[in-house]
């Protein structure tokens, strides 16, 4: 590659700012009032305003909602008395949370509705175990990472007709 060819595609990066590599502006999440316990699974929630992570407390990992900007903790009603184990997930305005709980033996998939405080457990195909979660940003789709005997599929599952849509402020919902 000649010089000019390597000007031309470093101007993307020159365009960025120096605030960090490749123009990223890093902030670590605020500290919470139980110690700066190591944090896993960060997930933000589509508009940014949200972090869910998970955090050990007394030997169990639990979840953390706060909200990114002022570190304060938000309170979750359905999932606090349960061990979460993986895989935090939001929509768009946070509006729900789902995670894997951790149920004797099992791991379950669970939905939080935050405005209405109601749980909502996602019945799975028998014998499959949750690993992973990814929810969509309007909250009207879950993708699951499923095991089962070894082996690992993906689902995507509907949930349109169970939670209403989760859109940006402003945004309409369609058919409405």
């Amino acid at each position: 590659m000649g010089p000019s060819l390597v000007a031309l595609a470093l101007i993307p990066f020159a365009l960025l700012g120096c605030s960090g590599p490749w123009g990223l502006n890093r902030r670590p999440a605020p500290p919470v009032g139980f110690g700066l316990q190591s944090r896993q699974d960060p997930a933000l929630s589509g508009d940014g305003r949200l972090l869910a992570s998970l955090v050990e407390r007394d030997g169990r990992s639990s979840l953390l909602l706060q909200e990114r900007e002022s570190g304060r903790v938000l309170p979750l009603r359905t999932l606090n008395g349960q061990q979460p184990h993986s895989s935090p997930t939001l929509s768009w305005r946070g509006r729900y949370l789902a995670v894997i709980v951790q149920r004797g033996e099992r791991r379950l998939v669970v939905i939080e509705d935050r405005a209405t405080g109601r749980p909502l457990p996602l019945p799975l195909p028998g014998g499959q175990e949750p690993e992973r979660l990814s929810l969509a940003p309007d909250g009207r789709r879950l993708a699951v990472q499923l095991v089962n005997g070894g082996q690992r599929r993906v689902e995507v599952f509907d949930l349109s007709g169970l939670l209403e849509p989760d859109l940006p402020a402003g945004l309409a919902v369609p058919g409405r």
